[in-house]
């Protein structure tokens, strides 16, 4: 789930104000190109996991030729892996319930493994979400 979308990047003292004319009210600021567009990719994820949480429809990126600038802006495009962002958003612990068979569990409370981590491992192995 990688989104792309079009930012307007004005300069000013402080460095650059930001803007995504399909996202209203979506809007940042970085002291240099480098913090301009990380915070640029932080407004683009918050604003697009709060449309997803809403179930809110994603609109289509305008085109870059279709995008009006005044004197001394420029626009870029602006990416961001979603499944990653809200991945790290929500890694919350969540309590499951597993039943294995008797000897399997003393076996492995002898060898003193940490049975989350195993299960995690081995989910993400099955997965292939390394």
């Amino acid at each position: 789930m990688v989104y792309v979308f079009p930012a307007i990047f004005t300069p000013s003292q402080n460095g650059y104000a930001i803007r995504f004319p399909d996202l209203p009210g979506t809007n940042s600021q970085g002291s240099d190109m480098a913090n301009a567009i990380y915070m640029a990719r932080d407004a683009l994820a918050m604003w697009l996991d709060y449309l997803m949480d809403e179930g809110e429809e994603i609109p289509k990126p305008t085109a870059l030729n279709d995008i009006p600038l005044d004197p001394g802006q420029f626009v870029t495009m602006v990416d961001v892996d979603m499944s990653a962002y809200r991945r790290r958003k929500n890694s919350k612990a969540v309590k499951k319930t597993v039943t294995i068979p008797a000897w399997l569990n003393e076996k492995a409370e002898a060898h003193k493994l940490n049975f989350s981590a195993i299960l995690q491992e081995g989910l993400k192995k099955h997965i292939g979400d390394r």
